[in-house]
This record gives structure tokens, C-alpha cells and sequence, in this order.
């Protein structure tokens, strides 16, 4: 018996998803949210908002979906596994408990505690503090930010002046809101 599928997502990666799920003879309707114009001959376009969880969830569980399958990060870190779960519909994405996905120091910090090689990294969340170890450190040195940035929160930075540069955008500037407020530094 077919299953049918809700994709959370409108990027290239929920595309692949959905274009991949369809191929398979147990896939039943593959609805995707929000709506994208490139889905629209794979899949069932839903005009319901990402952020909108309750209602994408109800959906969910009105059409008898078998399975969401939730490819952004940010739907993630809001917690959107745990209002589908609380519905019923079995969701492939972390929980919001899961703050490996939306905190990189988290990640780092079960890392270092499960002894899982990982770089050398202080986490700060004090621009001066961070300002103070990149004086001393041993270049060169990558800047993250410690929340979701969409993939563009990390600097590669040869130079203390970079180092200097990328935390004043991401800490002071607040380039990337609130994923900023915290970073790591790599050597």
C-alpha cells in the first residue's frame, strides 16, 4: 500500500527529496510545503508556511500522511519534529532537545566529551573575550557562529584583522541575529 509523504521545504535539497521519494513504488501522494514553482510536477504543492507548524501539522494528520521528511534548519531548531511527533505522524528530522543540529558549540562540547576527534575550539560569548583570544592565538583560525546561518556563518580567517572582522559582523553587527551572539574559534 502507497504512503503518502509531506516534504518540509522549498530548496534544491527538499527538490532531490521529493524527486527521489516519488521513484519509489511505496510513495503514495508526495505533498511539499511551502509551495515552489520547481515542485509543482513532482509533487503536491501546499500553500502553508514553514513557520506555521500547527497548521502543517493538522494538515498532516487531515490527508493520512505517513511520513514528513523536514529538510531546512531552521523549521528544525523551532522544533518542528516535536509538533509533528505530538501529532502522531512519524517525522525524519532531530527534535528540538537535538541541539547538535542548531548549536555548533553543543556539537562541539558532546564531541569533546565522547572523545570524538574533533578541532580545538573555544566557544565565547563575549566580543572583547573573543576580541583577547584572537591576539594571542595561532593563526589562521575559523569563526563560526554558534546558530543556524544558513551555511554562511563561518570565516576562514588568516589574518588577526579578519578574525577581528568576522566577529565584529557576527557579534556586534549581528549579520546573522541571534545565531551570532555565541561563537566558536577554531584553530
Amino acid at each position: 500500500m502507497a504512503k503518502d509523504i509531506l516534504v518540509i521545504g522549498s530548496g534544491g535539497r527538499e527538490h532531490a527529496l521529493a524527486w527521489k521519494l516519488r521513484q519509489s513504488p511505496r510513495a503514495g501522494v508526495i505533498y511539499i510545503a511551502p509551495n515552489s514553482a520547481g515542485t509543482r510536477l513532482i509533487a503536491e504543492n501546499i500553500f502553508i508556511p514553514i513557520a506555521d507548524h500547527q497548521k502543517l501539522a493538522t494538515f498532516a494528520r487531515h490527508h493520512n500522511v505517513h511520513l514528513a521528511v523536514i529538510g531546512p534548519d531552521k523549521p528544525l531548531a523551532d522544533g518542528i519534529v516535536d509538533v509533528f511527533r505530538s501529532y502522531g505522524i512519524p517525522t525524519f528530522g532531530p527534535t528540538k532537545s537535538a541541539m547538535i543540529e542548531s548549536s555548533k558549540i553543543a556539537a562541539k562540547e558532546l564531541m569533546r566529551s565522547q572523545n570524538i576527534p574533533t578541532a580545538d575550539f573555544q566557544a565565547f560569548s563575549n566580543y572583547k573575550r573573543a576580541c583577547a583570544y584572537v591576539e594571542c592565538a595561532e593563526l589562521p583560525l575559523v569563526i563560526k557562529a554558534d546558530g543556524l546561518a544558513l551555511g554562511k556563518g563561518v570565516y576562514v580567517c588568516d589574518s588577526r584583522k579578519e578574525a577581528r572582522q568576522a566577529l565584529h559582523l557576527l557579534m556586534v553587527d549581528r549579520i546573522h541575529g541571534e545565531a551570532g551572539e555565541r561563537v566558536i574559534i577554531e584553530k
